[in-house]
Order: C-alpha cells, then structure tokens, then sequence
C-alpha cells in the first residue's frame, strides 16, 4: 500500500482543483477519510485473519462495493456536507475506490480483490510503480520508508500536484469566460 498519508492525495488533488464552491470543506475531509479507512483492514492481522482471506488486507474494504457503500453513507449526509447529493456521493465514491487502485499500482502484497463479492481473486495493474509500504509504522520511518515516499512523490504527489493544477487553471479560466461574457452583455445592454 502507499503510505496512508498518500492515499489522501486523490480527494485533496480534486477538492483543491475544484474548489470550495463545489468541494466544502466537510466534504473534502469526508473524501480524505473514504480514502483512508480501507486500510482499517490491517486490524485483521491482530485478529490473526489471514491476509489472503476476504476480510484480510486488501479485500473487502479495498473492493468497488466497498467504496459505493461509503458513498451512500455519505449520500445522506450531503445537506451536512453542504453539497449536492450527486456531488457527495461522486466525490466520496471517487476518493473510496481510489484507495485500492492505488494499492494495485504498489509492487507488493497480494493485490487487491477489486471486484469482490462477486470474485475473491486479488488483481495488480499491469503498472506497479509505487514502492509497497512497510505495514509497520517504526519501519516507515527507515530507510525502506524513505524510499517509499520518494517513490509516492513521484507516482502519487506529483500526479496529484499536476491534477489540482490543471482543474484549478480550467476553473479561472471559466471564471473568465463568465466575466467576459457579463461584461460583453453589459456593454449591449440599453
């Protein structure tokens, strides 16, 4: 898995690009937590489940369903979240499911069960840059761990960096087609 630090990236990258106006700040925050608690799974090692079962690591909670059942929690959430229904439940879903498909792209563990319930079997992505993360938090901080966020600034945050500023330049620039616009029809106006 990446770090859990970088699987806030995704929601952040969106909610940032996109802005306040259509990403609150509840919203943004609801988003960075769908992006993390996959990996509650790894409480499963302490209950001695195997890693390889569905309710091991990388099952489950890093499946599509998974991701729409947060989504739908949050949808009835949405007036708290000050937001649309559609745009809660888009965004939430987004940063859900984007936890596992980052963890397919990692160069370890025993991949993901994506399309679980309806298939157990883990997938990677053709493409598996990201260094795996040590699961224990006194190895993060090793030199393993330090290769891990060079390779996470690199796959993960730079990506995320380009995403935030690509939306954020299409959103000004709309802001100042918007503005032309008003200011053509002013000067037509009587």
């Amino acid at each position: 898995m990446p770090t859990i630090l970088s699987h806030a990236a995704v929601p952040l990258a969106l909610g940032l690009g996109l802005g306040i106006r259509i990403i609150p700040k509840q919203l943004l925050v609801a988003g960075i937590v769908a992006s993390i608690i996959p990996d509650l799974d790894v409480l499963a090692f302490r209950l001695n489940i195997a890693y390889s079962h569905d309710l091991g690591h990388r099952g489950v909670t890093h499946s599509v369903v998974f991701a729409l059942v947060v989504a739908l929690l949050v949808l009835a959430m949405s007036q708290q979240l000050r937001c649309s229904r559609a745009i809660a439940f888009s965004f939430v879903g987004l940063s859900a499911v984007s936890h596992g498909l980052l963890d397919m792209i990692t160069n370890g563990g025993l991949g993901v069960a994506l399309w679980w319930p309806w298939s157990s079997e883990r997938f990677f992505a053709a493409w598996q840059v990201i260094e795996v993360s040590p699961l224990s938090l006194s190895r993060v901080f090793s030199s393993r761990g330090l290769a891990v966020l060079q390779s996470e600034l690199l796959w993960v945050w730079l990506p995320a960096v380009l995403v935030a500023t690509a939306l954020l330049a299409l959103r000004i620039m709309g802001s100042n087609i918007a503005l032309k616009r008003v200011a053509a029809q002013k000067r037509v106006a009587p």
